[in-house]
């Protein structure tokens, strides 16, 4: 029987560090396909910049989220800052997209709509107080 108050760990770590790695993993390889099929369609397509430079910034958010899921799963700081970083740059950017002041990146708003609340559960969970002394915050 657990102790109350104990956090349920999976190979070491924080049962909920494991979900979020697993899902941000998740989140970098789909960003990552549809990065790639989206480049490899804009140079098809006319010569609009916007295709171009919205498959460059999924592919860029695809990398930083496997890397910082990879840091935060082996316990490094780095990796919690990154993810924070990342998410609040996230909201930041889909916050202005939604509200119609960010055109260039062409990032559709249905994909704003599931992404603000996502960073903000990814940053909820990792300031919680047990997460933020594991990674030493």
């Amino acid at each position: 029987m657990e102790k109350r108050g104990k956090v349920p760990a999976f190979k070491g770590r924080f049962l909920g560090v494991a979900v979020l790695v697993a899902v941000q993993l998740l989140v970098g390889v789909i960003h990552a396909a549809f990065g790639f099929a989206l480049l490899l369609g804009s140079f098809s397509t006319a010569f609009s910049l916007t295709p171009v430079v919205y498959s460059v910034y999924t592919l860029i958010y695809a990398v930083l989220t496997l890397l910082f899921a990879y840091l935060v799963w082996a316990g490094k700081r780095s990796g919690w800052i990154g993810t924070v970083i990342v998410s609040l740059f996230v909201i930041f950017v889909d916050t202005l997209t939604v509200l119609g002041l960010l055109s260039f990146l062409g990032i559709p708003k249905f994909a704003a709509f599931g992404e603000i609340p996502f960073s903000i559960l990814v940053i909820a969970y990792l300031v919680q107080p047990h997460v933020r002394s594991k990674y030493r915050i």
